[in-house]
């Protein structure tokens, strides 16, 4: 049964961190981490049954604090990150660490859990990314084609350049650099370019952003005010090398050529409050998912810019002259961008939207008041872009 209504589960707490279990290329699969003050705080792992339409879910307890980000292994199903809040002589700190989740949970299950089997397990800490030197833990991210052995932190204005060892049970910090300058030098968000060998990495300081290359940890470019107040996200095109998607407070999402950021190449300009995610699909780089504060995800069609901007080729061998004349200057017109639909399912601020890592055409969004919703991309235009 394929139905393009959403499916809504909601959390008992609130939450903002979301991840696709990046490993996990079989099943639908989401981990969402909670922010709860009175209780311990749990990531919920999130199956979701496409045949039935119907979520499953397991608890896991994380009892080190508030989630602010979350994020998985590309190699290992059982290993995540987290950034969370410690408190500690009324001093706040964001920390990071690396967990393993138990054994029988590693990889997507159909089975529906009967009651006895949700007993709430826990997170085992394999290492802490130790950052006392360094500030608060912004997110953790991990060298995206990798063997899930080198990860990179922000923590206020340091970059942490780590390597996993022992199965991940020790960290030890291979390289680092700081920002420099005046301003708020915090880091607010950062991506791991997929191109390039894996050698880059964006990252988003208050109204900037900024390339950088791993391997010297110096800064090979600089869009200096990309947005007109604080950028939220960053996202690479999985197709094209030098193309990257931010979004800010300042409710744009702009489309950069990183060989030349005087300009954006494009601006979105259609939600009404802050945009704080902004996702390319990975398979379909058309396709881009944003979430924001005014409660809506938003789900475009900028094809003008994705590595396929005049649609479908069509093989010659297949036409006659006559239609072969039409099909060449349909051709030649490139399809126009278009918002594609606006879902419309939370109430509160969306924090975060992801696709999943199994199927191309589904996402999750998550807003603060603890809702996630699965959603699918419109049947039409699923054919459309396929056949």
């Amino acid at each position: 049964m394929e139905d393009d209504a959403p499916v809504i589960y909601g959390l008992e707490f609130q939450a903002r961190a979301l991840t696709p279990q990046t490993a996990e290329t079989d099943a639908i699969r989401f981990l969402v981490g909670t922010q709860s003050l009175r209780y311990d705080n749990q990531i919920h792992i999130i199956d979701f049954d496409d045949e039935n339409n119907i979520i499953n879910k397991n608890v896991l307890l994380h009892q080190v604090g508030e989630i602010w980000h979350i994020s998985t292994s590309p190699a290992d199903k059982g290993v995540l990150a987290t950034c969370y809040n410690k408190t500690s002589d009324t001093k706040v700190m964001t920390c990071a660490a690396v967990w393993r989740m138990p054994k029988e949970l590693e990889s997507g299950s159909h089975e529906s859990p009967d009651d006895s089997s949700s007993n709430t397990q826990t997170l085992e800490l394999l290492c802490h990314l130790d950052n006392t030197a360094h500030g608060n833990m912004a997110c953790v991210m991990w060298e995206p084609m990798g063997d899930g052995k080198k990860i990179i932190s922000l923590a206020d204005n340091n970059i942490l350049l780590w390597d996993l060892q022992e199965s991940s049970t020790k960290a030890v910090l291979s390289s680092s650099t700081a920002l420099e300058g005046k301003g708020q030098l915090k880091f607010t968000s950062g991506r791991w370019s997929p191109h390039h060998n894996c050698t880059q990495i964006a990252t988003a300081n208050d109204t900037t952003v900024r390339g950088w290359d791993t391997r010297s940890m110096r800064q090979i470019y600089c869009i200096e005010n990309a947005h007109g107040q604080l950028v939220r996200d960053l996202d690479f095109n999985p197709n094209k090398q030098y193309y990257l998607a931010s979004c800010g407070d300042d409710c744009k999402v702009k489309f950069w050529d990183t060989r030349n950021v005087t300009e954006p190449v494009k601006t979105l300009e259609e939600h009404s409050h802050w945009v704080w995610n902004v996702r390319y699909n990975h398979s379909h780089d058309q396709l881009i998912l944003t979430g924001s504060s005014d409660s809506r995800v938003i789900l475009s069609n900028m094809v003008s810019i994705s590595s396929e901007p005049f649609g479908h080729m069509v093989d010659d061998d297949e036409l006659s002259d006559q239609e072969d004349q039409h099909q060449e200057e349909k051709i030649k017109e490139p399809l126009q961008d278009s918002v594609i639909a606006t879902y419309e399912e939370h109430e509160d601020s969306v924090y975060a939207v992801e696709w999943s890592s199994a199927d191309p055409w589904l996402f999750a969004s998550l807003s603060y008041d603890g809702r996630l919703v699965i959603n699918r991309v419109p049947r039409a235009l699923k054919y459309h872009i396929l056949l």
